[in-house]
């Protein structure tokens, strides 16, 4: 067994083979994000070719929600070949909820009328890197039992000082999910998200919630480090008490207890 479906026969051990995906929605909200923007589109093509590339492969639609954008993130999100909408909700959670719903619209014009089950809602960020195989990763534990994916991410180190560095190190093994939800490394099949009331319209912790209410439905929730994301590691974020902050104020003091 090679590719996307090793994956899912490692992570999902003990469940029965879920509904076989048969199409993506990927979506990103964007605002401000000019200098890491390129980035994460270039990531996202080679992960959407990787998927169709592969055999079994299936339609990837890809949104990019400009969310606000003062910078130059409109101009560098239309010159990809993704689609692109524009909201004006500075709302993370509300932006990610209107991409979906214009990407699952997206794919029912070029797919059909598929079933809910056998759609697969990914999710990351316009400062986060996705790896080639991050699609088909989630699309392959899907086929093999999974409801929803949370991923794993590491900040560039980079952006780091060495006190965090030493301190990320000590506290996250590579291979080890930590089942830590973050919307730069989330996936589910629209069924439950449909069922878990989608993305509510808040400024952060959308990602948490919503897997949350997924849990409570009686989804099958995998977590998996299997397609890691690099996401930016800077120390003053979008919102005030996300991913930045962990690292800022949590980290060290984590692998210090």
């Amino acid at each position: 067994m090679t590719g996307a479906a090793a994956y899912g026969a490692r992570s999902v051990e003990g469940h029965e083979p879920g509904t076989q995906i048969r199409a993506v929605c990927v979506v990103v909200p964007v605002h401000d994000e000019e200098a890491l923007l390129g980035r994460c589109i270039a990531g996202l093509r080679h992960a959407v070719h990787h998927e169709q590339a592969r055999v079994g492969g299936v339609p990837v639609e890809v949104v990019l929600v400009l969310d606000g954008c003062t910078d130059a993130s409109a101009s560098i999100a239309r010159l990809s070949p993704f689609r692109v909408i524009e909201v004006a909700e500075r709302r993370v959670g509300a932006a990610r909820a209107t991409g979906v719903e214009a990407g699952l619209d997206a794919l029912r014009e070029t797919c059909g009328p598929l079933p809910d089950q056998e759609i697969w809602i990914a999710s990351t960020d316009a400062d986060s890197l996705v790896p080639a195989h991050w699609v088909s990763s989630q699309t392959g534990l899907a086929d093999h039992g999974a409801d929803v994916v949370v991923g794993t991410v590491r900040p560039d180190p980079a952006d780091l000082t060495h006190r965090q560095r030493a301190a990320w190190q000590a506290t996250h093994v590579t291979g080890r999910a930590n089942g830590h939800v973050h919307g730069a490394n989330l996936g589910m099949r629209a069924d439950v998200y449909v069922a878990a009331g989608g993305y509510p319209p808040v400024d952060e912790h959308e990602d948490v919630a919503l897997v949350a209410r997924a849990r409570a439905t009686g989804a099958r929730v995998v977590a998996s480090d299997e397609a890691w994301v690099l996401t930016s590691g800077r120390q003053q974020g979008r919102t005030p008490g996300g991913y930045a902050r962990y690292l800022r104020e949590d980290l060290v003091d984590e692998a210090s207890a």
